[in-house]
């Protein structure tokens, strides 16, 4: 199986940045889609950026121009920079892998346990 380990939130100021990584380990055969996920307190969780294993990306308008997504293949770890943040940016922010991993039948999603990013005005 695959395990994800996300580091990188904490509470910023806005106008400030972070940076996330989210590294997967375990035993895959292949890594296809990465992507971004955040929660708001009391909302649904909702797609911020993924990025396929050729590099093309999608940004939710919300943070286009501001975030920048992008992986390194060789590690299969998956970074999340993030710039001008705002305080709607506020959420805990889950990594997902769609991987097909050693002594699976085929491809499964698999979660982050969640890196909390605040900023406040």
């Amino acid at each position: 199986q695959v395990q994800l380990v996300e580091s990188g939130g904490g509470s910023v100021q806005a106008g400030g940045s972070l940076r996330l990584s989210c590294a997967a380990s375990g035993s895959t055969l292949s890594v296809s889609t990465m992507g971004w996920y955040r929660q708001a307190p009391g909302k649904q969780r909702e797609l911020v950026a993924s990025i396929v294993t050729g590099g093309s990306t999608n940004y939710d308008d919300s943070v286009k121009g501001r975030f920048t997504i992008s992986r390194d293949n060789a590690r299969n770890t998956l970074y999340l920079q993030m710039n001008s943040l705002e305080p709607e940016d506020t959420a805990v922010y889950y990594c997902n892998v769609r991987a097909l991993a050693v002594g699976s039948l085929g491809w499964s999603d698999y979660w982050g346990q969640g890196t909390l990013v605040t900023v406040s005005a």
